[in-house]
């Protein structure tokens, strides 16, 4: 088992057991406001996460997703970066129950001071509990704070900010973008993958790319996204495997779900200079007899498809392995000179 799929089953272990006793249905009373809450269109004045039952529902039922959006956006990061290059610290900004921090674990190992911001004290009382049972996590330092207009962020090497903007005004949103920018020369948002959010990342990504940043992922270039406002969206997909609980919360009998996401990892050019994908495939790639259709946003800032057949041999075989949100063409194996 590689290091993000122990991370997913140690996640999942430490749920089951500090929920364990707790009756689904109360969780379950929560779930209906919490999806409305993450994928509507009102921001609140007030946490998401409000009591200990909302806590419980958030952590069964969107923990172990918003672990793996984060940890697939953290990867692209850490693909983009030279080789060995790991962040020194994280602030995760409005991390609830602390996914995030499980996924930069999850990506990169241990070892560097953490803090994650929350406005909510029972989601931090709960992520407090849920992370003392990981090694690498029990120093975290979890920090009651206001997220919005007057937020301020420690120095650190890395801020992340994932399923948090939805809940602001567009001001709370510009600032929280602002402060991340001002804190750490590597900044990861993260969103649901709906029309929403990623208008919220594609705000945050121009917000970065004023303040000097550079997009390290998914935009395989710094120039404005392709895709006409209102036309389309980009985003992703996450496979989530659900543990016997997470499935009685949800009423669900699949062993798996998709995690819908968009984001936009940056970096300001003294920290590395981004090595992105020479094109990103944005949807997911269709295979026919002999070909693969793949729907790709390309160096040049254009959207454009590419046909892989079998006469392409190696990348044929490539194009077959390949998935939604991957670089394209794949890097080559350690070693390859490609």
């Amino acid at each position: 088992m590689n290091g993000s799929a122990a991370a997913g089953s140690a996640l999942r272990e430490v749920l089951d057991g500090a929920l364990d006793g707790v009756p689904p249905r109360q969780a379950a009373a929560a779930v209906e406001r919490l999806i409305a809450s993450y994928r509507g269109r009102t921001p609140t004045a007030v946490p998401v996460l409000r009591d200990r039952a909302d806590v419980v529902a958030y952590a069964a039922y969107r923990m172990p997703a918003t672990f793996e959006a984060v940890r697939a956006a953290l990867a692209a990061l850490a693909e983009a970066a030279p080789p060995g290059w790991a962040p020194a610290g994280q602030v995760d900004v409005g991390g609830g129950t602390g996914a995030a921090i499980w996924a930069a674990t999850a990506v990169w190992g241990g070892g560097r001071p953490v803090t994650v911001l929350d406005w909510a004290e029972p989601a931090l009382a709960l992520g407090r509990e849920l992370a003392a049972e990981h090694p690498q996590l029990r120093d975290t330092e979890w920090r009651r704070t206001r997220i919005g207009a007057a937020l301020s962020i420690e120095s650190t090497a890395l801020v992340t900010v994932s399923y948090v903007l939805g809940e602001l005004t567009a001001e709370g949103r510009q600032q929280v973008v602002d402060a991340a920018a001002d804190a750490a020369p590597a900044v990861v948002i993260v969103e649901p993958g709906t029309p929403e959010g990623y208008a919220r990342v594609r705000e945050a990504r121009t917000r970065l790319l004023a303040a000097g940043f550079r997009i390290a992922a998914p935009c395989p270039h710094d120039g404005a996204c392709p895709i006409a406002p209102g036309a389309d969206w980009c985003h992703f997909s996450a496979r989530v495997s659900r543990s016997s609980l997470h499935r009685r919360v949800k009423g669900g009998s699949l062993a798996y779900e998709d995690e819908k996401f968009s984001y936009v990892a940056a970096v300001r050019p003294e920290l590395f200079t981004p090595r992105p994908a020479a094109a990103r495939i944005t949807r997911r790639p269709q295979i026919r007899k002999g070909q693969v259709l793949l729907e790709l946003c390309a160096a040049d800032g254009t959207l454009g498809g590419a046909t892989v057949t079998k006469r392409h041999g190696t990348a044929y075989r490539a194009a077959r392995d390949t998935g939604w949100g991957d670089p394209w063409p794949p890097a080559p194996p350690a070693g390859d000179p490609g």
